[in-house]
């Protein structure tokens, strides 16, 4: 991608090949995950912003970054996926029962005084439990698959049947669950005010509203991704085998 960005670009595509353009629409509080399918005209219409200042911001950043930023696109398809599971997934599983800890103790101890607390613990249960399920579907049944097909092209070799029948059906199960999750936490943000902390915040509610922030960036560069990178991999790679197998038999 060069420096001068193109406004019919959708959010998801000006982050998928610069995931540091990311810092950016966070700034502004602009979904490029779930909402990722809109262009920067339409999102600076909704946010009234000027879409001059934002793409000199984005080329900014993308300028700063060049040389450092990860090249998840051209990353090989089993290796993507090992990467998210061996980091995105293992940080939801490491971090879920902490902020369920913390999220339960801040709402006990300060819930009178800030109610709102009750409601960021009940969001975020329901997030940790859709989540926890989703990372399940994901390792049992959708990544064996991929990684089956990252086989197949390696070795030439045919893919076996799934279950499910195209890859496209459990995919469009995960984005549905992605966007689930990722309203919950942007619930908490909103309801925090961005995670500002009260006067009377203790250093359990500091670190708790620290974390939280922390967990919904990892989830942003997670269903990232997913969404934008590795999903389309897949339906790319099913389609492409499938078709050599047809012209072969």
């Amino acid at each position: 991608m060069n420096n001068i960005i193109d406004l019919k670009s959708t959010i998801g595509e000006i982050v998928k090949d610069n995931y540091k353009t990311a810092e950016v629409f966070k700034k502004y509080n602009i979904d490029f995950c779930c909402g990722g399918n809109k262009t920067i005209s339409e999102v600076c219409n909704d946010k009234n912003l000027k879409v001059v200042e934002l793409s000199k911001e984005l080329e900014k950043k993308i300028f700063q970054s060049v040389e450092s930023v990860q090249n998840y696109k051209e990353w090989e398809i089993g290796f993507l996926t090992d990467y998210i599971i061996n980091i995105h997934h293992k940080y939801v599983k490491e971090n879920i029962p902490i902020l369920t800890e913390f999220t339960n103790k801040i709402a006990k101890v300060h819930g009178d005084s800030h109610p709102e607390l009750f409601k960021i613990e009940e969001y975020f249960n329901d997030a940790s439990e859709e989540l926890q399920h989703h990372l399940m579907k994901e390792e049992r049944i959708l990544f064996p698959y991929i990684f089956s097909l990252s086989n197949a092209q390696k070795n030439n070799t045919k893919i076996d049947p799934s279950p499910f029948g195209t890859v496209r059906n459990p995919i469009s199960m995960m984005i549905m669950e992605h966007e689930n999750a990722g309203n919950l936490l942007k619930k908490i943000r909103a309801i925090t005010n961005n995670y500002e902390l009260p006067e009377d915040a203790c250093n359990t509610y500091n670190i708790t509203f620290k974390k939280l922030d922390e967990f919904e960036n990892d989830l942003h560069l997670h269903i990232h991704l997913e969404n934008n990178i590795l999903f389309p991999k897949a339906i790319f790679l099913e389609e492409n085998l499938v078709g050599n197998l047809s012209r072969i038999y």
